[in-house]
């Protein structure tokens, strides 16, 4: 699937997922496929940024095929402006499950908001992917 043109994002920009390390050294590395997030939080964050540069192909393949949509179109007026961890549970290197409550915010045709999301993340194949969204309480 082809990228759109990311907004100003460069190896050396500050991360889109909010970490302190360079997008090149930070989620560049999992995008590109030389590396693997470590932890389901790292997913999604990994995932946000995918969004933030326009990486639809990434998207799907870090979601689950059980739940993965055939195809992905991303909305270019969509700007991704900032990510913020709510709290996670399980996810690490030692379990096969994990959880990850989030808020993403955006501006769409100069309308700010954001998105929550409590999503269940679990390993396939030794590799974290999205599965799906809690139901809202």
């Amino acid at each position: 699937m082809p990228r759109r043109p990311a907004a100003a994002v460069s190896a050396a920009s500050p991360c889109p997922c909010g970490r302190t390390e360079a997008y090149g050294d930070c989620c560049a590395p999992f995008h590109q496929g030389s590396a693997t997030a470590p932890t389901a939080e790292r997913l999604m964050r990994s995932r946000y940024s995918a969004f933030a540069v326009g990486d639809a192909g990434y998207l799907l393949r870090t979601w689950h095929p059980t739940t993965r949509p055939g195809s992905l179109e991303l909305d270019p007026a969509q700007r991704w402006s900032g990510l913020d961890i709510l709290g996670t549970t399980g996810g690490s290197a030692f379990h096969a499950e994990g959880t990850v409550e989030f808020r993403a915010h955006f501006t769409l045709h100069g309308h700010a908001d954001s998105q929550y999301e409590h999503s269940r993340f679990v390993r396939e194949n030794g590799q974290w992917v999205y599965l799906d969204a809690l139901p809202s309480a």
